[in-house]
């Protein structure tokens, strides 16, 4: 199989849509399949055997580390380029503008396109307070992905959502969790006393993510507060980041920046409690990946982090609005230490079940059955 993608964001900008590319790249590298990028020129040109097509970029105003590319003015490269590579599917991840192009230039040569709904810009919108918007962003978002033989969503919760907005052919693509990476074994004394502000006998809670807006990390200052004998570790970096740390100042809170690789993977294992206020992702990687290195996590009863994390079995869920709920739920972990090591060793199980080979095999499956559909489709036409 021959896969076109084209995807808003790639390395060495860090998120949950690259790291879900990245681990992809790697699975169809390894397999066999052969593939194509098409993607913001961020200077990079390959990655392990795979080609990156760039075209240029600009910062987004309301989001300036995220760069978005323009390429209405470079159609005919992505058709030409297309045209040489000869995929069997164009398969568009999170389309937003590049994507829309590829889905276009797809269907202009008749491929089989597929489409991932990745991020959801209207509750993020909502959340920015720019409300006004959404009924456009839906409108916008539900055009674009009409044009696909089929949308892959990463949660259940998402795909009931889109289906509520009148999207057709949703799938889930859900998402693995990489379990050597992110281990309880990876428990460091450093950097848990880094993390504590050298204090590693008080219980440790850790956010990890980006720190954006729509990610509420403000709402952890409640619970610093509320708890002062804790200690609070955000992981992390974005637009909010100095504004949180003035916020944040005078509370026992370490603010680590980005961390990836072991570093990141120790700072989950050495940490107590993950907690993740942000009530609008359609997965959760970070929450994943705290699961998978033993940790009991607290997240929103909303978005895709439903799917997985279960109230009392392996986490705990507040309403999304509750600020007072989910210092009830921090409150009783803290109390009851028994509980929390269940919770993490539930939530480990649960993540050794989630590889992403078994992830990418069900994808490839998909990705085939759009294909036989389509040319079923066209030779039927044909026959007519």
């Amino acid at each position: 199989m021959r896969i076109a993608l084209f995807t808003e964001t790639f390395l060495p900008k860090i998120d949950g849509i690259t790291r879900t590319l990245s681990y992809l790249l790697k699975y169809l590298e390894s397999n066999g399949y052969e593939c194509v990028l098409f993607a913001p020129d961020y200077g990079i040109t390959k990655y392990g055997s795979v080609d990156i097509i760039g075209f240029p970029c600009i910062n987004f105003p309301l989001y300036p580390e995220l760069r978005i590319s323009l390429p209405i003015a470079h159609v005919s490269t992505i058709l030409r380029r297309l045209i040489q590579f000869q995929p069997d599917i164009v398969f568009s991840i999170n389309p937003v503008m590049l994507g829309v192009i590829g889905i276009q230039a797809g269907r202009q040569l008749g491929l089989p396109v597929a489409a991932s709904y990745q991020t959801d810009i209207p509750g993020f919108a909502q959340r920015w307070g720019f409300g006004y918007l959404v009924p456009f962003l839906w409108n916008y978002l539900r055009w674009v992905h009409q044009q696909a033989d089929v949308n892959f969503v990463p949660s259940e919760f998402t795909r009931r959502q889109l289906l509520a907005q009148g999207f057709h052919h949703v799938k889930v693509w859900s998402k693995g969790v990489d379990t050597q990476r992110f281990s309880p074994s990876h428990y460091s004394m450093e950097w848990r006393r880094r993390l504590t502000d050298d204090q590693p006998d008080k219980p440790l809670l850790i956010y990890v993510g980006r720190i954006a807006r729509e990610k509420r990390v403000d709402w952890l200052l409640d619970v610093i507060k509320a708890f002062p004998s804790a200690r609070l570790a955000i992981v992390g970096d974005g637009p909010e980041r100095l504004r949180l740390e003035t916020l944040f100042a005078g509370t026992p809170t370490v603010f680590t920046g980005f961390l990836e690789g072991n570093n990141l993977a120790q700072a989950y294992a050495s940490a107590d409690i993950m907690i993740f206020p942000g009530a609008n992702e359609t997965f959760g990687n970070v929450v994943s990946e705290a699961m998978a290195s033993g940790l009991p996590v607290i997240v929103p009863r909303s978005g895709g982090v439903t799917d997985f994390v279960r109230h009392g079995e392996n986490g705990l869920v507040f309403s999304p609005e509750d600020r007072q709920e989910l210092l009830r739920a921090v409150g009783y972990l803290l109390d009851h230490p028994a509980l929390r090591r269940q919770l993490g060793e539930q939530a480990r199980i649960w993540a050794e079940a989630r590889s992403w080979d078994q992830i990418f095999d069900q994808l490839i499956a998909d990705l085939r059955e759009a294909i036989s559909a389509k040319q079923h489709y066209i030779q039927s036409l044909r026959a007519a």
